[in-house]
């Protein structure tokens, strides 16, 4: 692994003891990750009235504002952390859109649903035809990593991957939101993974 990555857990612990800097390292290390998962489920549910990138700026500002609430030790316990942040401010601008004030307990906790299965299908779905998982990719989240590499990628190689993997997509499908033949999905499809392979192997 890189000596100039980033290492989650002393983050964590700098941003304990008060160190805001610390902090704020320690979320945009998120920042991918949860944008992927916010547009899955504002393509489900708010077709595309809202940003991503707004959403995600969001549940920054909220789990600032109440990190001396975290409890937790490890990275997978702040990733789950912040998809619940995520789903509450989801479950915020549903409830806007839809016209009730009233917080729906029930909402977050199947946005939450939501938001896990779809870290699982990015972890699962992705890895499984990838190499073996790297000495790096063992220490930290996989789903996260595999987010940050994503958002490294030409945005056509990238929109190939989500929409197959993560949106079950068929190739023609793919093909059809993306303006292209099934031919050429199914050859861009294959030079993405590729990419997005060497780019995991690289970063290990």
């Amino acid at each position: 692994m890189s000596s100039a990555s980033p290492d989650p857990e002393r983050l964590l612990s700098l941003a304990r003891a008060g160190d805001g800097a610390a902090l704020g390292q320690l979320l945009e290390l998120y920042h991918a990750y949860l944008e992927l998962l916010a547009r899955l489920q504002i393509g489900r549910r708010l077709q595309g009235k809202v940003d991503a990138a707004d959403l995600v700026q969001d549940t920054f500002l909220h789990a600032a504002r109440d990190f001396h609430r975290f409890r937790g030790v490890t990275e997978e316990e702040l990733v789950a952390w912040l998809r619940q942040i995520l789903a509450a401010r989801l479950s915020d601008l549903l409830r806007r859109y839809v016209g009730t004030q009233r917080r729906a307990v029930h909402l977050e906790r199947e946005l939450a649903g939501e938001l896990d299965a779809s870290s699982r299908v990015l972890d699962r779905g992705l890895v499984a035809r990838l190499s073996s998982p790297s000495q790096q990719a063992a220490r930290r989240e996989q789903a996260v990593l595999l987010a940050n590499a994503l958002g490294l990628l030409p945005a056509d190689y990238r929109e190939v991957l989500v929409l197959h993997h993560l949106e079950e997509c068929s190739f023609g499908e793919v093909a059809q939101r993306m303006g292209r033949t099934v031919e050429g999905v199914k050859k861009l499809w294959a030079r993405a993974l590729a990419r997005l392979r060497r780019s995991l192997e690289s970063s290990s």
